[in-house]
């Protein structure tokens, strides 16, 4: 069974590492000073999605066993992280601009970046005001979206030479 599955339930969950919600926050040694950390691990992924530090127990030596609250606000701020992320990756992999077409019809251009290992490579596709796509290609992965080169991408297209 998976700890997606299951409730969570402090009895059963470890002082320094709580697994549930399909995340593990485990407390760890802080390497940069004398202080605690405590990394946030989606399920089923070998890095944290988040790293941060973690207070201090009463003896002012051993860490803060982690709660159930501590744990809700972990989840939370892990996927907000992570939301972010990949919004950032979305945004670092689609471009998109408007343009004019030869006849002054408004068309939408795109590039979406295919970054694959082997072959990362580029999407370019232009749409028509109704969305449908008047034309695909595919470029380099290197290929710059802008206005300008979107332009020349529709002149380029309209005028047969694509």
């Amino acid at each position: 069974m998976t700890t997606i599955d299951r409730p969570l339930r402090p009895e059963e969950q470890d002082p320094k590492l709580w697994r549930a919600d399909g995340w593990s926050a485990k407390i760890i040694k802080n390497e940069n000073d004398d202080g605690w950390a405590v990394e946030m691990t989606a399920e089923g992924e070998t890095e944290p999605a988040l790293v941060g530090p973690w207070t201090m127990g009463r003896d002012k030596r051993n860490p803060k066993p982690i709660d159930v609250s501590a744990f809700a606000v972990l989840v939370k701020t892990a996927n907000e992280v992570r939301a972010r992320h990949l919004q950032q990756r979305n945004a670092q992999l689609h471009r998109s601009t408007n343009v004019q077409g030869a006849d002054g019809a408004r068309l939408r251009v795109d590039l979406d970046i295919v970054p694959d290992d082997d072959d990362p490579h580029g999407i370019v596709t232009v749409f028509d005001r109704e969305g449908t796509v008047v034309s695909r290609a595919r470029v380099e992965a290197s290929f710059t979206l802008t206005s300008a080169t979107a332009q020349r991408w529709v002149d380029g297209v309209s005028g047969g030479h694509s």
